[in-house]
């Protein structure tokens, strides 16, 4: 059998693949390896997707934050269900993960939220996240307003609507480029007793 006929995807733990995947993308991505497409959709099933940074991943699942008045966080709390897609150009290689999203608790937002720069966090309480803007001066005052209170206060209140969602995997898909777009793809599912089962797709 020829190397092209091998599939070069191992039928492994997904989590343990996803995490050296994403090792090798943090030697070789220039920007952002932690960055993902992040699909969700309104109650009507219409679709939206943005770019996000994954924050937290392990066997619990996938953990981004945002604010959860902006456009994304209404869509996520009217339905709970989302998909990732990381893609590593520099590694010719794209991993799709979906299934359902829990919201993390207070206390890891809280944690999260004041691990960030100061003025990442101060960004965050002073946007309202996808409503209308008349200038972008007025958000860069507002900034500079909330900064000079929280500078004299010692620390940045998270907002309440700031917050983290998990994203539980019920399927992973592992994509790698091969020559002549003959294309190695391995998705793996769940079972109901938690395992995993897998198998080859055609490209």
């Amino acid at each position: 059998m020829s190397k092209l006929e091998d599939s070069e995807i191992p039928q492994t733990d997904p989590f343990e693949l996803f995490e050296a995947w994403f090792e090798e993308a943090k030697e070789s991505e220039p920007n952002d390896p932690n960055a993902m497409a992040l699909a969700t959709a309104t109650p009507e099933g219409a679709p939206s997707v943005r770019m996000v940074l994954l924050k937290g991943h392990g066997p619990e699942g996938f953990t981004f934050y945002t604010n959860a008045q902006s456009r994304k966080g209404g869509e996520i709390r009217a339905n709970m269900q989302a998909s990732l897609l990381f893609h590593w150009k520099s590694l010719r290689r794209q991993i799709r993960i979906e299934g359902p999203l829990t919201e993390v608790s207070s206390e890891m937002a809280d944690a999260y939220f004041h691990s960030r720069p100061f003025v990442s966090q101060v960004g965050s309480a002073a946007s309202d996240q996808s409503r209308p803007l008349d200038t972008r001066a007025t958000y860069v005052r507002r900034v500079e307003d909330m900064e000079a209170v929280c500078k004299q206060a010692g620390e940045v209140p998270r907002p309440p609507h700031w917050t983290g969602f998990t994203l539980n995997p019920k399927c992973i898909e592992f994509w790698l480029d091969r020559p002549n777009r003959l294309h190695d793809r391995r998705q793996f599912t769940r079972t109901e007793d938690g395992g995993w089962t897998n198998t080859l797709l055609f490209p």
